[in-house]
């Protein structure tokens, strides 16, 4: 029985690896790519603020 214990965790690791990498896999393109460009963009022009803008020179 110390064999069973001994590759209980390896499996399980690699059960729960497997599961996340398909879940990423998933969730790559199609509509959720558009909502995640979105919402980078949206950070980025927030942490990006307002650009300055150049002085006005009048004569």
């Amino acid at each position: 029985m110390d064999y069973v214990s001994a590759l209980l965790p390896p499996a399980v690791m690699a059960v729960l690896f497997i599961g996340v990498i398909r879940v990423i896999v998933k969730t790559q393109g199609g509509a959720n790519k558009t909502k995640e460009d979105a919402v980078v963009d949206a950070a980025l022009a927030r942490a990006q603020g307002p650009q300055p803008t150049a002085p006005r020179t009048e004569a």
